[in-house]
């Protein structure tokens, strides 16, 4: 079994991964277009580094042969791409680490915020995806708020949503989404998963914990059952134009706040993150060819989360670092 873990690096930074093609506020979109332009520019950076040693080694009489050191000490070699694609191998551009594939490499030395923590609010919004075993959520969850949180070099997050699968907020009105929401996702489940949450809470390293896509009567039955209640609710509203008065009466009766957000439920389907990491046209080259089994990993991917991040300066209500990771396993066949 091989664990991936995938990044966008920061969207809002004005590199390769802003995305500004129509639509593309919609977070499933958001998310793969900057994945795929983080790793085409991965690709791209790396091999033009291997491009530049390798005329440097052969100016100083050093041939190349197999391969070249990648500066990292991990003592994988470089193998040079000779093939008419000019894709740069995956040796080149990702890495092993924590028992984890990256893709792309982090330079971690690079990472952190502008300011103090202390001047930033800081959102994530966690997706367990289907494949996310419940037995596993709160190793999930930890992996995930860690990378967050090593990527912007803070201890704590300010508010953390978690979205389970299988929900949604969507109906002809906003009384018939409540009303299909009732019978959605599975109670034990979130319940189960909901206490590895509290526990991020409890440990300090989420201060707020929130929900998202849950309606009247499943908030209703959730917050009879659990420890520690979400501070937050959001849900999606743009195919139902308003909030549910049952649900608006609920959470002011106790305490929640409701959000609006345009995510999309279904934020990283197997086909979309096979398609992303295959050898197509616009693939990042890391997964076998489905036919022939050349060109890369095989096996059966399985994505568990996606983790959206975002930094606001407090004093100036701007966006400085937004971006995403994403786990998934690719089981050998």
């Amino acid at each position: 079994m091989t664990k991936l873990i995938l990044s966008t690096g920061n969207i809002v930074s004005g590199g390769p991964s802003i995305i500004r093609k129509p639509g593309a506020y919609r977070s499933n979109l958001e998310l793969t277009n900057s994945l795929r332009s983080n790793f085409l520019a991965a690709q791209e950076d790396f091999a033009a580094i291997v491009a530049d040693d390798a005329a440097a080694h052969h100016a100083n009489g050093n041939g190349i042969e197999n391969g070249a050191s990648n500066g990292n000490g991990n003592g994988h070699s470089l193998h040079l791409n000779t093939q008419t694609s000019g894709r740069a191998p995956a040796s080149v551009w990702t890495a092993e680490e924590g028992g984890a594939l990256y893709v792309p490499r982090i330079d971690w030395s690079e990472a952190g915020l502008q300011e103090e923590p202390s001047q930033y609010s800081i959102t994530v919004k966690l997706f367990f995806l289907p494949a996310s075993p419940v037995s596993r959520r709160a190793h999930l969850a930890r992996e995930a708020l860690d990378l967050v949180r090593k990527e912007l070099n803070v201890p704590a997050i300010d508010l953390l949503i978690v979205s389970f699968p299988g929900m949604s907020f969507e109906g002809d009105c906003e009384w018939e989404a409540d009303k299909q929401n009732a019978s959605q996702g599975n109670d034990e489940e979130e319940i189960t998963t909901w206490a590895a949450i509290e526990d991020l809470h409890r440990a300090g390293v989420a201060k707020t914990i929130g929900l998202a896509e849950f309606g009247t009567e499943k908030l209703a039955k959730f917050l009879q059952r659990v420890q520690i209640r979400p501070a937050v609710n959001q849900i999606n509203i743009k195919n139902c134009c308003n909030v549910p008065p049952p649900l608006l009466k609920l959470a002011k009766e106790q305490g929640i706040e409701l959000l609006a957000h345009s995510d999309c439920v279904d934020i990283l389907p197997e086909g979309t993150l096979r398609e992303l990491l295959g050898q197509g046209l616009g693939g990042a080259g890391i997964l076998a060819d489905p036919e022939t089994g050349a060109g890369g990993l095989q096996g059966d991917l399985a994505p568990q989360w996606v983790v959206k991040y975002t930094a606001v300066v407090r004093d100036r209500g701007v966006i400085e670092n937004k971006g995403y990771f994403a786990g998934a396993e690719l089981n050998d066949i």
